[in-house]
């Protein structure tokens, strides 16, 4: 599966800035390499115990920060599906600060946390593969944009990228 064209999401908008950031290449390599990658930033934030540290008041703790790329690789996975299986209804949004609100993070601990972030992309990676071209190229509305099914799948990579990329200027994550 290939990261998608510019025909399969809108220029210029949240969608293109997340796919903006994944290379052209084997786009479930690249979630693949993603997720050992995480999974090892986590290990160590874990031997280190800093599952609470926060960078700045007011700002997601290390284990918040997985759990909302949990949350977020899910919806936008079960967009994915919606899509690649020819859902015609527009696909609502959702705001990540009421899912944080009530968020179960703080009663999980970091390790299972870890478990479930892997159990997530392992479940997701199965079913990306299980999508022809034709499913993959499948357009839908999701939060008011037109996007692919690829194009989401291409977002998940893009989002967790993103907070690599933060986890490493913000928090410290050596990666």
């Amino acid at each position: 599966m290939n990261i998608p064209s510019f025909s399969e999401y809108p220029q210029n908008s949240l969608p293109s800035g997340y796919i903006s950031l994944i290379p052209a290449g084997n786009l479930l390599q690249t979630l693949k390499n993603q997720s050992e990658l995480l999974i090892s930033c986590y290990e160590s934030i874990l031997a280190n115990d800093r599952a609470d540290y926060r960078y700045a008041e007011g700002k997601w703790s290390l284990k918040e920060v997985l759990g909302h790329m949990i949350d977020t690789e899910r919806v936008f996975a079960y967009r994915a599906l919606c899509i690649a299986r020819g859902e015609k209804q527009a696909l609502p949004g959702f705001d990540q600060n009421e899912y944080m609100q009530h968020d179960p993070f703080v009663r999980i601990p970091l390790s299972g946390l870890v478990k479930i972030y892997n159990l997530t992309r392992e479940s997701n990676l199965a079913l990306f593969e299980t999508f022809s071209e034709e499913d993959q190229q499948r357009m839908g509305v999701c939060s008011g944009y037109a996007l692919s099914a690829r194009a989401l799948i291409t977002m998940i990579a893009g989002h967790e990228r993103h907070h690599l990329d933060i986890l490493a200027q913000r928090y410290g994550v050596v990666r």
